[in-house]
């Protein structure tokens, strides 16, 4: 599993199946104090606009100016994408805050900006600006160290951004396995007609996935990460987490996992790393979907890649609010 194996993962699941039980979470006294050069992550159980205020303060020292909100505002009326009144009053506290997107590549509403606009009103995304970044083109932002991709096509208007809010619905993925604020950023920052075919295609093949996709999808995601700097921050929201992207929108199946909290951190691989390993630490019944959609597209691939173009930390402290 490129430097994550599921032995390894269902070990520190285990150590967060504990730490689930006890309501305590890698807060250790003096004698194990976690080292200074892990990453930090902030976690709470609560889901609500009141968590993600308590959160965020704990993450937005890098944040000002403009500041995008990126989130996945979902196909008509998907049963899963995050709550619209728990957003909205969020991001009432977020001074000169707009929630982005860009189109999609995939035959469907969201694939023209009229349509995009349209889906937007259908579920309720109508309480603040939402800005269609490639509503008027795309931009190359280098991607360095890449691999597979020399430079990603964004929506132009994330230039006009100061700061990055990535606020992700955590869930499956049909392609990459699972979909965290990598995912979120990668593709959802990436112009639908150009910037999603570059991590997409491999070669003549559109929709390539496995292993490479995940890397191209990371390299994506490096672009935007190198472009804001410290000027971003990520939020996963670990709830109704089907194995199915939201995307996917009324046709998402049923999520068989139960909500666990809220995850933030400035370090997108500790808050994408820590997201996992929650749902390997749950019991087998709970958690079997996701680690299968997760496992069966090399869906960590994304974690350990990350890790190789020094995007963060695997190693983090789970500190709860």
């Amino acid at each position: 599993m490129n430097g994550f194996s599921r032995r390894g993962f269902l070990k520190s699941g285990a150590l967060a199946a504990g730490a689930l039980a006890t309501g305590v979470f890698w807060r250790q006294g003096p004698a194990l104090a976690a080292p200074q050069e892990k990453a930090r992550v902030f976690f709470s159980r609560e889901i609500s606009a009141q968590a993600l205020q308590k959160l965020y303060a704990q993450v937005n020292q890098g944040m000002g100016g403009k500041i995008a909100v990126k989130l996945h505002t979902g196909e008509p009326h998907g049963p899963n994408i995050l709550p619209r009144e728990m957003v909205r009053a969020f991001q009432a506290t977020l001074p000169g805050s707009t929630i982005v997107e860009c189109n999609v590549l995939y035959p469907g509403p969201r694939q023209s900006t009229q349509g995009h606009l349209e889906t937007l009103r259908t579920n309720g995304w109508t309480f603040c600006p939402v800005d269609i970044m490639d509503a008027d083109g795309d931009v190359d932002l280098p991607v360095p160290g890449g691999k597979w991709l020399k430079k990603l096509a964004v929506g132009k208007h994330l230039l006009e951004y100061d700061s990055l809010l990535v606020l992700t619905h955590f869930k499956g993925h049909t392609m990459g396995g699972f979909g965290g604020s990598l995912k979120n950023i990668a593709i959802g920052c990436a112009s639908g007609k150009v910037g999603k075919a570059q991590i997409h295609r491999e070669g003549d093949e559109l929709w390539s996935g496995g292993p490479r996709f995940m890397e191209r999808m990371v390299e994506g995601g490096k672009a935007i990460t190198t472009h804001f700097g410290p000027r971003i921050t990520y939020i996963n929201v670990l709830r109704n987490m089907s194995v199915d992207c939201d995307c996917a929108g009324t046709s998402a199946a049923k999520p068989t996992a139960p909500d666990l909290g809220i995850l933030a951190s400035t370090d997108i691989l500790a808050v994408d790393k820590a997201s996992v390993d929650m749902i390997y630490a749950l019991p087998e019944a709970q958690r079997r979907d996701l680690v299968e959609r997760i496992e069966s597209r090399s869906g960590l691939r994304q974690l350990s890649y990350m890790k190789e173009q020094g995007m963060g930390n695997d190693a983090y402290e789970l500190i709860t609010l």
